[in-house]
């Protein structure tokens, strides 16, 4: 591989991770991803083709050791903390891995790296109480939770050292997005795993919070094109990625079970104890500048979605089952 482009994904081993390794792998780059622990991203990636680095987010050194070494032409960081009912929990720790350790990265490109295109996964939980619907790159940021309140540190700090050094270093402000790599901590996963749970006869019923909650969703796989497409730009710039449509959990139920030939309202319970602390407002994305800019549109539906993680779900419980 040598010669070949090469690319440093922080938080290899998780959703975003997954889809971005393989996007670069199929473009001839050289790929390192960067975990916590080696073993268990081992396991998990199951790839040759993928060099691995330790970091445990708080150790400076052990992070500048890795961009003096590779001196990659991008890196991406996706390494955080879970959103979902995790946005209000530990938020010391939040703090330091959701926001300290982006400075941490910063830096280290700034001192060790300098020609490093870095790409930041922010949250629209930036946003957290909108003051607008739809939001775009220039609404007012209203963090409510730890979670969005760190996220936006890491944000602003991208800014600065991209106004104060000139490093080429963007914000992907990111809305709900899934694939079957989604963790069982969301609900989208919930709703497709458990539908495929029932039609196995594993379970008999799904509790869920608020049904008609609405959620801006897209495709993983599409938005880690988009930030790969930020990076290939000559100005680094920053970025809503999303679909633009809002869609309720009620509707991800009705998708998910419908196509088990099932209707989800024989076993879909809406318990009030599984209600958020604060229920999310109607956040959805304007990705109008990306669109224009970039070039860049959403290239698979919600219901494609919802359907392609129901069909691995089931495939995964059946030889599970066996």
């Amino acid at each position: 591989m040598s010669g070949a482009r090469k690319a440093i994904i922080i938080g290899i081993t998780g959703q975003d991770g997954f889809h971005l390794t393989k996007y670069l792998l199929q473009r001839g780059y050289e790929v390192v991803g960067v975990t916590r622990n080696v073993d268990d991203a081992t396991r998990t990636l199951q790839s040759s083709q993928v060099a691995l680095e330790e970091w445990d987010m708080h150790t400076q050194s052990t992070l500048d050791a890795i961009f003096t070494r590779h001196q990659p032409m991008e890196a991406y960081n996706f390494a955080a903390h879970a959103r979902g009912s995790g946005m209000y929990t530990d938020p010391v720790g939040i703090g330091l891995v959701n926001g300290i350790a982006v400075t941490r990265i910063l830096e280290s490109i700034r001192q060790h790296s300098v020609a490093t295109r870095f790409c930041q996964a922010s949250s629209a939980e930036m946003f957290g109480e909108a003051t607008s619907t739809p939001q775009d790159e220039s609404t007012e940021f209203n963090p409510r939770s730890p979670y969005g309140a760190a996220k936006l540190y890491a944000h602003t700090m991208l800014g600065l050292y991209r106004r104060n050094y000139g490093l080429h270093v963007s914000s992907a402000i990111l809305y709900n997005h899934e694939s079957p790599r989604r963790s069982e901590h969301f609900v989208t996963r919930r709703v497709t795993q458990h539908a495929a749970k029932i039609k196995l006869g594993l379970a008999d019923e799904l509790r869920l919070g608020n049904l008609e909650s609405q959620r801006d969703w897209g495709y993983a796989g599409d938005y880690v094109h988009a930030m790969h497409l930020m990076l290939e730009q000559t100005r680094a710039d920053d970025y809503v990625i999303a679909t633009g449509l809002t869609h309720s959990v009620r509707e991800l139920c009705e998708i998910a079970f419908q196509h088990i030939d099932l209707d989800y309202r024989d076993f879909v319970k809406s318990d009030a104890e599984a209600y958020r602390p604060s229920e999310t407002v109607q956040l959805v994305g304007n990705p109008e500048k990306i669109k224009n800019r970039l070039h860049w549109k959403p290239a698979h539906s919600f219901r494609e979605i919802v359907t392609m993680m129901v069909d691995a779900d089931l495939q995964l419980l059946s030889k599970s089952s066996v």
